[in-house]
C-alpha cells in the first residue's frame, strides 16, 4: 500500500515522537508513506476561527497537490485530518464558497481539487481485518498487563459526516488495536470529552481542570496510561497535569504499537514525554 503523507506542523516539531514511530510502524505493515511535496499548514490553529475562507483554501492547496500524487492521504494529526476532511466534503457537496475557493486556486496553481481521493487517518488504515491480521503477525513483545484507556479528543470522530471512519461517540478502532497488541483496554466514558486543546495558552486554569477529570477518570476505571492519537491531544495532556495527584503517562497509540514490534531505539521516543512513561514500562517488562 502506498499513501500520500500528510505530517502537518506538530509531527515535524512538537510531535516527533508521533513522526517517528509512525514512519516506523507503516515501514513494519508494509504501507509505504511518500510525504506530500510543499505541503503548507492547514489551517487547524486559528484560520477555521478567524478566516472562513483561509480554513478551505488552507487545506485544499494541500488536497490538489496530493490528488495530482494519485494516492489517498494519511493524516495523524486529528486537527489537519478534520481540516482536510471538511475542505473535501466541502468541494464534494458542491459548496458555492468552495467552489469559488477551488476556483480561485486553479488561477493561482494551475490546478484544482477534483475530489477523486480520500483522507485517512492512521487508525482507520490500521483498523482494517487485514492489517489487524498483520500487527497481530508482527507483535514479538505482546503488552500483556499493560492497562490503558483510549482517548480520541474531539476532532477524530466528530462532526460525523465529516470524519466517520468511527462511532462518533463510542469509537472502537483504537481498541481493537491495541488489544491485538495485547495491552488490556479498560472500558471508560472520556473517550471523546474534551481536552482543552484550544485553550492551552489563553486559559490554562480551565485546561488543568480538563486535563485532571480525564486522568482521575482514567486512574478509576483502573488504566495506568491514557492513549492518545492527536499531537494537540497528547501534548495537552502531557504538560498540563498541574492538578492531579497521581500524573499518568500519555501514549502515542504508534509509540505502543512500535513497543510491541520490538522497535530498536524507541526510548528515544519515550524521551520527549514529560510524565515519564519509564515506571509503567518497567512494570510491564517485570509483568507486574
Amino acid at each position: 500500500m502506498k499513501a500520500t503523507y500528510y505530517p502537518g506542523c506538530s509531527l515535524h516539531s512538537t510531535a516527533a515522537e508521533y513522526h517517528d514511530s509512525i514512519s516506523f510502524v507503516c515501514k513494519t505493515l508494509g504501507v509505504e508513506l511518500v510525504e506530500l511535496d510543499d505541503w503548507n499548514c492547514c489551517g487547524a490553529s486559528c484560520a477555521h476561527a478567524t478566516n472562513h475562507y483561509l480554513a478551505t483554501a488552507l487545506p485544499l492547496r494541500n488536497l490538489i497537490i496530493a490528488e495530482q500524487a494519485g494516492n489517498d492521504v494519511i493524516a495523524p494529526c486529528a486537527a489537519c485530518y478534520n481540516m482536510l476532511r471538511a475542505a473535501d466534503r466541502a468541494v464534494r457537496a458542491q459548496d458555492c464558497q468552495a467552489a469559488k475557493i477551488n476556483d480561485d486556486l486553479e488561477e493561482i496553481i494551475g490546478a484544482r481539487y477534483g475530489a477523486t481521493i480520500e483522507t485517512r487517518h492512521p487508525l482507520e488504515v490500521f483498523g482494517s481485518r487485514e492489517m489487524l491480521q498483520r500487527i497481530g503477525a508482527a507483535t514479538l513483545r505482546p503488552l500483556k498487563g499493560l492497562r490503558v484507556v483510549t482517548y480520541y479528543g474531539c476532532l477524530l470522530t466528530r462532526p460525523k459526516d465529516v470524519v466517520a471512519f468511527d462511532n462518533p461517540e463510542h469509537p472502537v478502532k483504537m481498541d481493537k488495536l491495541l488489544t491485538a497488541l495485547g495491552a488490556e483496554v479498560k472500558r471508560w466514558s472520556y473517550k471523546t470529552e474534551c481536552c482543552g486543546g484550544a485553550l492551552a495558552l489563553s486559559r490554562t486554569d480551565a485546561v488543568a481542570a480538563l486535563v485532571a477529570k480525564l486522568v482521575t477518570e482514567a486512574g478509576r476505571a483502573g488504566a495506568q496510561a491514557i492513549v492518545s492519537a492527536c499531537p494537540l491531544c497528547q501534548v495537552n495532556l502531557d504538560t498540563r497535569q498541574t492538578q492531579v495527584v497521581h500524573p499518568m503517562p500519555i501514549f502515542y497509540f504508534t509509540e505502543l504499537m512500535g513497543l510491541a514490534f520490538g522497535a530498536v531505539g524507541a526510548d528515544r521516543w519515550l524521551r520527549k514525554h514529560i510524565i515519564d512513561p519509564a515506571p509503567v514500562l518497567a512494570a510491564l517488562a517485570k509483568g507486574e
